[in-house]
């Protein structure tokens, strides 16, 4: 879950085990495949997926805008195989025109204004090839998943290594039309705990259409979760593959 927090160093030792892999690994994966290609991971955070595409072989830019994120990244297994861009979305600038671009950990909601939205799809279009192609996720809104993000449901006592114990859990503070913000407690002891705020943008799959159209994309294939289902309207994920 995206979290402005993880520009913390301490935070950001928690997020690897409060995150661990999952299906979004192996459908990433599987959208690469085996053949060589050059990918850009935009909002790769600590760069699990970015080394594991490495690793196969693919040649892999990772780009994020929390330093601390990227420090972890570059220390991983296969985190030397990637180049790590310490960037936004909108402010990305590269040379290099690729094949696939991944906005995984539904990074896409970060981008709370149209303009905002726009502008990041508008910068991977610039850097895809001509046939390149953004797979994008986002949670749908009709799932309403925000509904569950409350301490009873969320709470973990995680053992993180180097840190020891903390306790996660999350805990909404208001909804205001399609923006959830909610925030994400870290107790690492009785009388250390951190809190940090967050901001969320939920959309529909007509939505998430619209964006990619206007910013330059055209054919796009659409799953509603990770297995690669289609999607549906009451899919949990709105999973785009668009081209360029």
């Amino acid at each position: 879950m995206p979290c402005a927090a993880y520009t913390d160093p301490r935070l950001t030792a928690v997020y690897d085990t409060l995150n661990p892999p999952g299906r979004d690994d192996l459908f990433y994966l599987g959208i690469a495949g085996a053949e060589r290609k050059t990918i850009l991971d935009i909002g790769c955070g600590t760069g699990r997926l970015a080394a594991s595409l490495a690793k196969r072989g693919h040649d892999v830019t990772g780009a994020d805008p929390a330093a601390a994120m990227l420090d972890v990244a570059r220390k991983r297994d296969g985190g030397a195989n990637v180049r790590w861009i310490e960037s936004d979305a909108a402010s990305l600038k590269l040379p290099n025109r690729f094949d696939l671009a991944f906005m995984t950990g539904h990074v896409f909601q970060v981008f709370l204004t149209d303009a905002e939205v726009l502008a990041a799809l508008r910068v991977v279009h610039r850097h895809l090839k001509l046939g390149g192609r953004l797979a994008v996720e986002m949670r749908n809104v009709f799932a309403r998943e925000w509904e569950s993000w409350v301490p009873v449901e969320t709470r973990e006592q995680l053992d993180v290594t180097g840190v020891g114990p903390v306790e996660v859990f999350y805990d909404i503070g208001s909804v205001e039309g399609r923006l959830v913000t909610f925030d994400t407690h870290f107790r690492f002891g009785p009388d250390d705990v951190a809190v940090a705020t967050t901001t969320l943008r939920f959309m529909e799959q007509t939505e998430v259409a619209a964006f990619l159209a206007e910013a330059g994309f055209g054919e796009v294939e659409w799953y509603g979760d990770y297995d690669g289902s289609p999607f549906k309207p009451g899919s949990p994920e709105i999973l785009a593959v668009a081209v360029r």
